[in-house]
């Protein structure tokens, strides 16, 4: 005699069956069915917050979800990369990052995470040149002049910048080896504020992305020397790269990157490179993009095996530059 089994039993033995193979885990197939958060290391209004959301709309249309931006501040952005590191390996919780995720290693020794071992790689997004801007009454009209004004006085010029292992302060540092000084720097909670007491002439010059000075550049509040990168910038065309200045040792742009937790499915990866390629070619975003002094990375990069290529040299090449000059970030 058989003992029929109620329905309800039947439905958690296929439950407890479902999750003993695997079963009850989502489905990439189905990705994504909710909404994504796309995590920011800085404090919203900076140049990779605006990076951000030129890209975030286009790409959550792409597919088909809502992207939600969430700004977590902290450390050089390590704060943020540990918390997508631990994150569920899912696609709901993806990390933009610039060139800090290429420093953090040499920065911090006891760093949480191994920025390629303990993330999967998207795609590049842009690589935005820096300017070297000052206070409008800063005494030096030419990056020539700068350099013999910042020789001579060497013990009261302020260089500012948005704290240890920012953009700022390593392009910065390059300005110091270059020059052969040691400035007095003066770190900020991000290069917004720093931009605003350079315009007011609380400290006298810094290194910041075109994303945050181009506008100031144009309308005369700041006063600029260069730019940073080996070629001009459309958008500040009267400035000269520090290559052609001489400044052959200060070379470095802010390049950004997507990242998810190392788990992630690949189906999850390709859907998410596909939504940035398609959001790079957004005529929009490209224009965007062109008033604030950068472009889209080409497709080639737009690739998981791009970005993993420029990680690692970045990694090589940042390293041992940052550990010469005995700058740690706890």
């Amino acid at each position: 005699m058989h003992r029929r089994i109620p329905l309800a039993t039947l439905a958690t033995l296929s439950m407890l069956t479902l999750a003993a193979c695997g079963g009850g885990e989502a489905d990439p197939a189905d990705y994504p069915d909710d909404d994504i958060t796309l995590v920011v290391p800085f404090a919203a209004g900076g140049p990779t917050d605006t990076v951000t959301r030129l890209i975030a709309e286009p790409m959550a249309e792409e597919l088909g979800t809502e992207i939600v931006v969430q700004n977590v501040e902290g450390a050089g952005g390590t704060v943020a990369a540990g918390q997508v590191a631990d994150a569920d390996p899912d696609g709901y919780e993806v990390l933009i990052h610039h060139i800090g995720m290429s420093t953090a290693p040499g920065l911090y020794p006891d760093l949480a995470y191994d920025p390629l071992e303990d993330f999967k790689t998207i795609g590049l997004v842009t690589d935005v040149p820096m300017t070297i801007v000052a206070r409008p009454d800063f005494e030096p009209e030419t990056l020539e002049e700068l350099a013999t004004y910042v020789e001579e006085n060497a013990d009261t010029v302020t260089l500012a910048n948005a704290g240890v292992g920012a953009a700022s302060q390593l392009c910065g540092l390059l300005i110091e080896q270059q020059l052969g000084v040691d400035l007095t720097e003066v770190p900020y909670d991000g290069t917004g504020p720093a931009l605003t007491d350079l315009v007011g002439g609380q400290v006298d010059f810094m290194c910041d992305q075109t994303t945050n000075t181009a506008g100031q550049i144009q309308s005369g509040d700041i006063k600029a020397y260069a730019v940073t990168t080996p070629e001009p910038v459309e958008a500040l065309p009267d400035l000269p790269t520090t290559a052609e200045a001489g400044w052959t040792d200060v070379e470095v742009g802010v390049w950004h990157g997507l990242y998810v937790p190392a788990d992630t499915p690949d189906e999850i990866v390709e859907k998410l490179t596909g939504a940035l390629e398609v959001a790079l070619q957004d005529q929009n975003v490209i224009d965007s993009m062109a008033d604030l002094g950068t472009t889209p990375s080409p497709a080639e990069d737009v690739t998981p095996d791009a970005h993993t290529a420029k990680l690692q040299e970045q990694i090589d090449l940042w390293t041992p530059i940052i550990e010469e000059s005995g700058v740690t970030g706890g």
